[in-house]
């Protein structure tokens, strides 16, 4: 039986991998976790059973103890990823680690050294890499059928209530506290155009601003917050009462009862929902709040072998999800992974299309990633074998040098940057 501590019980510590490994206790057993909200710390540990002695407010005081499982997940805010995964390497741990790791070249550099004085493993929670509809993809991609790649556009629909609830009230609505956009959101979208395409990205350039989600684009009339009296309520989509009571995909009376409303309340009910916006960040008017992000981006990736790669990420979109045209030598991929709709056409021949929805019977968590990637990393440490699809250290560090890279360039007007400048 594997035992597993986890350092952060929020959105993914607890509400996702916490309650996919309650459904795993024939093989893992989380025996101690750390967690400054006092809310979170005992609902996570009333879950899963774990004894007072082994509840800490602190990732710090959890680690100070002699070792007491076989991994650790950490599941922090991202600035505290490096730190956590540094100090359990350090005293035995592998590690499975959130993304983005860090938006800091320096800590990237360090925390690659620490695995190789360590030996430890360390696994980053790509998960969209192990989606029925990425693996599809990159099955097709492999098989040759397309010849050499030589362009792919992605594009990043981050959906306008989705942009309004993580990166403008949210906790990755700045840069300083987090990390810049193209990492908090996109590192995902790097990664899987690196693993697409299997060659490593040589320079980069950017475009993007925050451009809407400003005070001085707010409306003659909107309040500080949504529920005090503003007079453009009725017609603004970003109305908090609209978004998390009665918009369809989110709302608590069209019969949402998960995310993102548990991450406004432990108890989900109205009146929680309603308090929590009248007191707390998501109330807050979006052009009012405190965000720096941007709200759109372009990334430009010139890869080896000279195949050119775009990414463009937005919140102003109607649905969210991804969409990508993969073109090469001998054939085109259309893909649309909110529709699970893959069309491969090798040049000459009748167009393929691939319903993904008939690739596997479970698609929550990431489009089905979720709970695959952490039945892999318990494979990795049973010595089950290692899934295609597995994100070490060392792989996710490149996608988040571009993304680094992605940042200098856009921040220097779009000015191209050598990836071999970064790359230690």
């Amino acid at each position: 039986m594997l035992k597993l501590a986890v350092i952060g019980c929020g959105n993914r510590g607890r509400d996702t991998y916490g309650r996919l490994l309650l459904s795993m206790k024939d093989r893992v057993r989380v025996v101690a976790i750390a967690e400054p909200r006092a809310d979170r710390r005992e609902a996570m540990a009333k879950e899963h059973e774990v004894p007072a002695e082994r509840v800490f407010c602190l990732g710090e005081e959890l680690l100070a103890q002699e070792k007491m499982a076989d991994a650790v997940l950490v599941c922090t805010q991202d600035q505290d990823h490096v730190t956590e995964a540094v100090r359990a390497m350090r005293r035995g741990y592998d590690v499975l680690m959130e993304k983005p790791i860090s938006a800091s070249l320096e800590e990237l550099h360090s925390l690659l050294q620490v695995q190789k004085e360590t030996g430890k493993r360390v696994v980053v929670c790509h998960v969209l890499r192990y989606t029925p509809f990425f693996r599809k993809l990159k099955e097709t991609i492999d098989s040759g059928v397309l010849g050499d790649i030589m362009t792919v556009q992605a594009m990043e629909n981050v959906g306008w209530w989705h942009m309004a609830h993580s990166y403008v009230r949210g906790n990755w609505r700045r840069e300083d506290e987090t990390t810049p956009m193209i990492l908090a959101k996109c590192c995902h979208d790097l990664d899987y155009l690196v693993w697409l395409c299997s060659r490593q990205c040589e320079r980069v350039s950017s475009f993007g601003s925050l451009t809407l989600f400003r005070e001085d684009r707010a409306p003659e009339g909107a309040a500080l917050r949504c529920m005090d009296g503003c007079r453009v309520k009725d017609e603004c989509p970003y109305d908090c009462e609209k978004i998390y009571l009665d918009y369809p995909v989110t709302g608590y009376r069209a019969g949402n009862r998960g995310w993102p409303l548990h991450v406004l309340t432990l108890d989900i009910n109205e009146e929680n929902i309603r308090s929590a916006l009248q007191e707390g960040p998501y109330g807050r008017c979006v052009y009012h709040c405190d965000n720096d992000v941007v709200d759109h981006q372009m990334v430009q990736m010139e890869m080896e072998g000279g195949a050119v790669l775009t990414l463009n990420m937005t919140g102003c979109t109607a649905k969210t999800g991804r969409t990508l045209s993969i073109c090469g030598t001998m054939g085109e991929i259309r893909a649309d992974m909110d529709a699970e709709i893959i069309e491969i056409t090798p040049f000459g021949k009748s167009t393929e299309i691939v319903d993904v929805t008939k690739l596997a019977d479970d698609f929550s968590g990431h489009g089905g990633g979720d709970k695959v990637m952490l039945a892999a990393f318990l494979d990795l440490l049973e010595g089950r074998g290692v899934h295609p699809g597995l994100t070490t250290l060392e792989a996710s560090v490149e996608s988040h040098l571009i993304g680094i890279a992605a940042e200098m360039s856009r921040k220097n007007c779009g000015q191209a940057v050598e990836i071999s400048s970064i790359r230690q």
